[in-house]
């Protein structure tokens, strides 16, 4: 399979934050929309975005508390959206495309993992349906502004979750197997890493780019309620005591660490020729091959991307059931 997943050897690394990567670039006169943008690395995501003279913009479920988040970040718009919620959508999308203005940005961070099963009211499972659907439907929606940016790159947090599981497209929702809670999740990760794919070969002859990146493993942003100290303990994610632990060699990050690429993917000159593609401490991911699969697992820092999350037949599938789906 072709593929442009290619490393840049970009000057940054794992232990490479947002304010690092972003310094020196001015992004006066560019709009940029965060999702999950008042809490963990969406929060810092905003915050450098705003801070390098971005228009920045946060859909929340609950804007007083994103307020409050906020609070110490000079001019961030706030409004009302529930990802899980398609009408909410589509106000929100409705709301900022009143205002007339090009959007430049769209960081599509807001997630949720492992939790225990639930479904929308479309029956849907809550991860796909958040973590994908829910920003399929933003993006589509939204789409005239990306245009008019003439120049726009939407980012989405996809996770190394992918090793998890591919889209299973003949049970999305868990209605014919067991539902396991990492399994749903793995699928929603891949989802988002497929999407930008196809989202990029339908965009760019518009400007409009699209990447997806493996953020590392940062368990103080409350992404992990769902999980037991006792599980994140044995998986090596805090230390006895309950603290994080901090290697980004093994891709254990700080906050600041965790959204660097998420801004080197959104502002990056390197990538301006660039898209489709899985990126982790702010460089593009190597596929991994086939002979590497088992040392990739059981190396957590071993960067990479597994071929079924940036194939293009299984992205441009993934769109024509995400239509149907959120039609």
């Amino acid at each position: 399979m072709a593929t442009p997943q290619q490393p840049l050897h970009s000057g940054f690394d794992a232990a490479s934050t947002a304010e690092e990567v972003i310094r020196g670039i001015d992004l006066t006169g560019r709009v940029a929309i965060v999702t999950g943008g008042s809490s963990g690395i969406g929060l810092e995501t905003a915050r450098v975005l705003r801070a390098a003279g971005a228009e920045v913009v946060v859909p929340a479920r609950d804007p007083e508390r994103a307020r409050a988040a906020l609070k110490e970040v000079d001019c961030v718009e706030v409004e009302p959206m529930d990802l899980i919620d398609p009408a909410s959508v589509d106000a929100f999308a409705g709301t900022f495309l009143a205002c007339g203005r090009p959007l430049h940005i769209l960081v599509n961070n807001a997630g949720i993992m492992a939790t225990p099963l639930r479904r929308d009211t479309r029956g849907y499972e809550a991860q796909f349906a958040t973590n994908h659907l829910g920003h399929f439907q933003l993006v589509k929606r939204l789409w005239p502004a990306l245009v008019a940016a003439r120049g726009a790159r939407v980012v989405s947090v996809s996770s190394r979750g992918i090793r998890f599981s591919p889209v299973v497209f003949d049970d999305l929702h868990f209605e014919h197997r067991a539902y396991e809670p990492f399994l749903a999740y793995g699928q929603s990760k891949t989802a988002n890493a497929l999407f930008a794919v196809e989202l990029d070969r339908r965009g760019r002859a518009e400007g409009v780019r699209a990447f997806s990146v493996h953020p590392g493993q940062i368990v103080d942003t409350g992404l992990a309620k769902y999980l037991s100290e006792e599980t994140l303990r044995a998986a090596g994610a805090v230390d006895a005591e309950g603290r994080p632990v901090r290697d980004p060699a093994r891709q254990q990050k700080t906050v600041a660490q965790g959204a660097a690429t998420s801004v080197w993917c959104a502002t990056s000159a390197r990538l301006d020729a660039l898209g489709g593609v899985y990126c982790e401490n702010c460089d593009i991911s190597p596929v991994v091959a086939a002979e590497d699969e088992a040392a990739w697992y059981a190396e957590a820092g071993r960067p990479g991307v597994l071929p079924h999350a940036v194939d293009p037949r299984a992205a441009a599938r993934l769109w024509e059931v995400s239509e149907r789906l959120t039609s």
